[in-house]
C-alpha cells in the first residue's frame, strides 16, 4: 500500500527534478549544449551510482518511454506548419524510408564484417542506430534560421522515420523467421498508419471547431487527446501508431482550431515535459559502470554511422531532387541522435535477444557522444556552408485569443549582419495587403515605425498579418533580405 508520506516524497522529488531540468534549458542555451545531455546527467545522478535510487525496469521503461515519444511526435506536429514544409514533403518521406533502409543496410553490413556480429544482430543494430531524434531536431533546428527546405526536410524526417525503424526493430528482435512477405507488411503498417491519422486529424478538427466546451483550456487538452487516440486506433488495426500520431498532429495543427495559440503553447509545454520526463527516466536506467566496456564497438559503430551509412543514405535518398552538395552535407550531419534509439534499444532487451544488454548500452554511450559532436558543431557547419538565412522569419507563440478570433499572426524578424535589409525605408520594404510591421526594437527601445523609418541591422520586427497573407509576407522579407529593396526587379522572390 502507497503512504501519503511516500506520495509526498515522490511529489517534492519530481517537482524538484522538473524544476531543475527547466532551469538547464537556460543552461543548456548559454554553453551551446543541447539539453538532452543536461536531462539524462540528471537521471544518472540520481540513479545508484551515485544518489543510489534503483531502477532497473526495462519494460516499464520501455512503455513509458513510447508514451513519451507519442507526445513528443504530438508537439511536433501540432508545430510545424504545413506551408514550410509542404515543398520539402518528397524529400523529408525519401529521408524517413530510402535513407532509413540505406543506412540500416550499410551500418548492418559493416558492423558485420567489422564486430564479428551476426547478419541478424548486425541488422538490428543498425536499425536501431538509423532513427533520428524527434525531440533532438525539434529543439535544435528551429533556432538555426537555415530556411524552410532544409528544417522542413529535417523536421518531417525525424517525425516519420520513427515508424518504419520501430517495425524493422520488432521485425529483427523476433524469433520468427523474415519472410517475403516483411516489406508489404511494411508497406501496410505506414499506408493504414497514415490513413488513420489523417482521417482523426480531420474529425478532430471538424468536431473541436463545431464543440462548445466550457473552457478554453479543454481545447488543448482535446487536441493532444485526438492524437493519442489516433496512436490506439492504428495500433488496434495493426498499423504504425507513430506515423498516425504524427500525421494527425500535423493535420490539426495546421487546421483552423478554436483557442489554436493555446493549443500551441499547451502542445509545446506537453512537450517539454515529455522530453524532460523521458531523458531523466533513461538517465536513471542507464548504468554508467558498464559503459567503459562497450567503448569500443561503440566508436566503431559511431564512425561507421556518422561518416559513412548517413551521408551514403543522404545522397542516395536526395538523388532525384538535385540537392546541392552542400545541403547534403548539412543533412548528413543532422542525423541527432536521442531518447529513440534508447527506447527502441530495449526492445530486444525485453525479448530476451542475446547481446541486447551490449546494444543498449552501445546506443546509450553513442547518444551521449554524438549529441555532444554534432549538436555542439551543427550551428557552426551551418554557417560554414552558408546555410544560415538573415532574416528568416520565425512564428512567435502568443497566448492571446483576439488574435484566434481575427485570424491573425504575429511574425518575429531579426535583421542580421549583412542582410540587404538594411538601409530599407518601410514604404520600401511593400509587404502584402493584410501585413504590417506593428512594432521595431532597437538598441532595447521598442517604437511604433513610420513610412519614413529606415531599417538598420540588429533590428527587430513584430509583424502582424493575416493567416492568408502570412505566406506571402514572409516570402517579401526573404526577398528583400537577399536582394534590397530591388528585389522584384532583380527577379528575386524569396522562395
Amino acid at each position: 500500500m502507497v503512504q501519503v508520506g511516500d506520495v509526498t516524497v515522490v511529489l517534492g522529488v519530481g517537482a524538484a527534478v522538473l524544476l531543475i531540468s527547466v532551469i538547464a534549458v537556460r543552461v543548456s542555451t548559454r554553453l551551446g549544449l543541447p539539453s538532452l545531455l543536461l536531462y539524462l546527467g540528471i537521471g544518472v545522478l540520481l540513479g545508484e551510482s551515485v544518489v543510489g535510487i534503483k531502477f532497473d525496469d526495462a519494460d516499464l521503461t520501455r512503455s513509458l518511454g513510447i508514451a513519451a515519444l507519442v507526445l513528443i511526435l504530438t508537439e511536433g506536429g501540432i508545430t510545424t506548419r504545413w506551408s514550410a514544409v509542404k515543398s520539402s514533403l518528397r524529400l523529408g518521406v525519401a529521408l524517413s524510408t530510402v535513407a532509413v533502409a540505406v543506412s540500416v543496410a550499410v551500418t548492418g553490413t559493416a558492423l558485420h564484417f567489422l564486430l564479428g556480429l551476426d547478419w541478424r544482430m548486425a541488422l538490428l543494430w543498425g536499425a536501431v542506430l538509423s532513427s533520428t531524434d524527434a525531440a533532438a531536431v525539434f529543439s535544435v533546428l528551429r533556432s538555426l534560421g537555415v530556411g524552410s527546405r532544409l528544417t522542413g526536410a529535417l523536421e518531417l524526417e525525424s517525425g516519420l522515420n520513427d515508424a518504419p525503424v520501430y517495425i524493422a526493430v520488432v521485425l529483427l528482435a523476433s524469433s520468427d523467421q523474415i519472410s517475403w512477405t516483411a516489406p508489404l507488411l511494411v508497406i501496410y503498417e505506414l499506408g493504414a498508419g497514415a490513413l488513420v491519422g489523417v482521417a482523426l486529424g480531420y474529425l478532430g478538427g471538424a468536431g473541436l471547431r463545431r464543440a462548445a466546451l466550457p473552457s478554453t483550456g479543454l481545447y488543448p487538452l482535446a487536441t493532444v487527446a485526438v492524437c493519442v487516440m489516433a496512436y490506439t486506433a492504428a495500433d488496434l488495426v495493426h498499423s504504425s501508431g507513430f506515423l498516425a500520431t504524427y500525421v494527425a498532429a500535423l493535420v490539426l495543427g495546421n487546421a483552423r482550431l478554436p483557442h489554436r495559440a493555446d493549443t500551441l503553447s499547451f502542445a509545446e509545454g506537453l512537450g517539454w515535459l515529455a522530453q524532460i520526463g523521458l531523458f531523466v527516466l533513461l538517465g536513471l536506467y542507464a548504468s554508467p559502470s558498464r559503459l567503459l566496456d562497450v567503448l569500443f564497438p561503440a566508436l566503431v559503430a559511431g564512425v561507421v554511422l556518422t561518416f559513412v551509412a548517413r551521408p551514403l543514405s543522404v545522397v542516395l535518398a536526395s538523388l532525384p531532387f538535385k540537392v546541392p552538395w552542400r545541403e547534403q552535407a548539412f543533412l548528413s550531419w543532422s542525423g541527432l541522435r536521442g531518447a529513440v534509439p534508447i527506447v527502441f534499444a530495449l526492445i530486444p532487451l525485453i525479448q530476451g535477444v542475446e547481446g541486447a544488454r551490449e546494444l543498449v548500452d552501445v546506443v546509450f554511450l553513442l547518444v551521449i557522444v554524438l549529441t555532444v559532436v554534432q549538436g555542439t558543431t551543427l550551428p557552426l557547419l551551418a554557417r560554414r556552408l552558408g546555410l544560415v538565412k538573415a532574416g528568416e522569419v520565425q512564428e512567435v507563440q502568443v497566448d492571446a485569443s483576439p488574435l484566434d478570433e481575427l485570424g491573425a499572426e504575429l511574425l518575429q524578424v531579426h535583421i542580421q549582419r549583412g542582410s540587404k535589409l538594411h538601409g530599407v525605408y518601410m514604404s520600401e520594404l511593400r509587404l502584402p495587403t493584410g501585413a504590417t510591421v506593428s512594432l521595431v526594437v532597437r538598441s532595447g527601445k521598442s517604437f511604433t515605425p513610420q513610412p519614413t523609418t529606415r531599417l538598420q541591422t540588429d533590428d527587430q520586427l513584430l509583424i502582424v498579418t493575416t493567416e492568408e497573407a502570412r505566406d506571402a509576407a514572409e516570402r517579401r522579407v526573404r526577398a528583400v533580405d537577399r536582394a534590397g529593396r530591388y528585389a522584384r526587379w532583380k527577379g528575386e522572390t524569396g522562395d
